[in-house]
């Protein structure tokens, strides 16, 4: 069974200005996404889908039905901040969005066998979907608990316009994940590199440390964990109007209660991505050079 692409696209760009996840940084007008998409498809994914805002639709859908008509199976679905257990009353003025795995939940139903979820404005490189592709490629359902994810290693991840927040896997001796810890602050200091702790105080860190970019891996079954995880969340953060369900605090959660297990995939590509404005010169630059050196055509769907 080929497994199916899940991008998460529902952002409104606020920190960016626009849809970043639209935002041409290709030599022919490419998306981020179109590489993802491209990456996908030669590794050997079937099926790609979009969780987006309702809003923006006609946006994705003048830029993508087009271009991957006859390419890749594509599917929509919206994740909106009303889409909560009956019952759960939000506040009004609750805009931001629940978090990567309320985004998930979304797409239950519209997936039959293994996953892999991404983020829309993240540049992941071709290694990644292969590695991802390969562990799933004998699937069977009596696995179904087998999750991945794809390691970064930190130095391949820093941005050269400031400090980032990383989530620094810890593996075991086989390379499943024990855990991920969140850091924030990291960064490039005169002797290597180095995060902020609650102290104020600067901890080196080493750049070969493993850190998860949002490349997951999953199976079906992860949706009946995420409504069980979610509907306890969101019962004690309703009123919280920046309260986030995130992916990795399910998946830690899994991995204590043993009922998951997260293989890490290790990856030599080079990340980048588009959180700030200041960021698309770099990630346009990137591209040519990968354009330049053979990784990609000139124009990826002409």
């Amino acid at each position: 069974m080929k497994p199916t692409l899940l991008i998460l696209a529902a952002g409104m760009g606020s920190r960016y200005g626009g849809l970043k996840q639209l935002d041409q940084v290709g030599p022919s007008g490419e998306t981020i996404i179109d590489y993802s998409i491209y990456d996908a498809i030669r590794a050997g994914f079937g099926k790609v889908v979009f969780i987006i805002k309702e809003v923006i639709e006609n946006d994705f859908k003048e830029v993508f039905v087009e271009r991957l008509k006859d390419k890749i199976a594509i599917d929509y679905v919206f994740q909106e901040t009303w889409m909560v257990p009956e019952g759960i009353v939000i506040p009004d003025n609750r805009s931001k969005p629940w978090g990567t795995g309320h985004a998930v939940m979304m797409a239950d139903g519209r997936v039959k066998g293994p996953f892999a979820v991404i983020n829309a404005d993240d540049f992941y490189g071709r290694g990644a979907f292969e590695a991802l592709a390969d562990y799933y490629r004998e699937w069977t359902p009596a696995s179904g608990n087998d999750y991945c994810m794809v390691g970064y290693r930190l130095a391949n991840t820093l941005s050269e316009f400031g400090a980032v927040s990383r989530g620094i896997c810890r593996p075991d001796p086989e390379s499943f994940l024990v855990d991920v810890v969140e850091r924030t602050h990291i960064e490039r200091t005169g002797t290597g590199i180095a995060y902020t702790n609650e102290k104020e105080e600067q901890v080196p860190i080493s750049g070969g440390s493993i850190v998860s970019m949002n490349f997951w891996g999953f199976t079906p079954s992860l949706f009946g964990f995420l409504n069980r995880e979610f509907e306890t969340f969101i019962r004690k953060n309703a009123e919280n109007l920046k309260s986030e369900f995130f992916i990795p605090s399910v998946v830690n959660e899994l991995i204590k209660s043993q009922e998951a297990t997260v293989k890490i995939l290790q990856c030599d590509e080079k990340w980048f991505g588009m959180t700030y404005k200041e960021d698309r010169e770099m990630v346009v630059k990137s591209i040519r050079e990968l354009v330049r050196n053979g990784v990609y055509p000139e124009n990826l769907w002409g």
